[in-house]
């Protein structure tokens, strides 16, 4: 059963995500920041992160750094709700940042729960792939 640690302060979006890919055999764990996402992923070991870019105490943006730092084999998914004001200035790509800062993919809240399960197992598969290629070159 594959380990997911979700990172978000919003308790609806982590209840919902959890409720879902328990259904869909997955084990989660729920951390309400960036703090509390980091002390999870010290005492346990996951097999992907969904992390969200826009969270209070510790900017998502810092824990996707970190906990790319800290889990680099980990895929990671950044997620990001924040809607601009203004349309019409032009606004810097969150999503895009994160994927440079170390992000494997990323979703644009709302997402639909086909969507968040399509890019995981993508995650996984990508995971699994590039586990097996380092493994038969050794």
């Amino acid at each position: 059963m594959p380990r997911i640690l979700v990172v978000d302060d919003d308790p609806m979006v982590c209840m919902a995500i959890e409720i879902y890919l328990e259904r869909h055999s997955f084990h989660v764990t729920i951390a309400d920041g960036g703090e509390a996402g980091l002390r999870a992923l010290e005492g346990t070991s996951f097999d992907l992160m969904i992390v969200d870019i826009f969270m209070p105490h510790m900017r998502g943006f810092e824990s996707i750094r970190i906990f790319h730092e800290r889990a680099p084999s980990v895929p990671l998914i950044a997620m990001s709700g924040y809607a601009f004001a203004n349309l019409d200035t032009p606004a810097p790509d969150f999503l895009r940042m994160a994927l440079e800062l170390g992000a494997t993919r990323c979703l644009r809240k709302p997402f639909t729960p086909v969507a968040l399960l399509t890019v995981i197992n993508e995650c996984l598969a990508d995971a699994g792939s590039r586990f097996a290629a380092t493994a038969q070159s050794r």
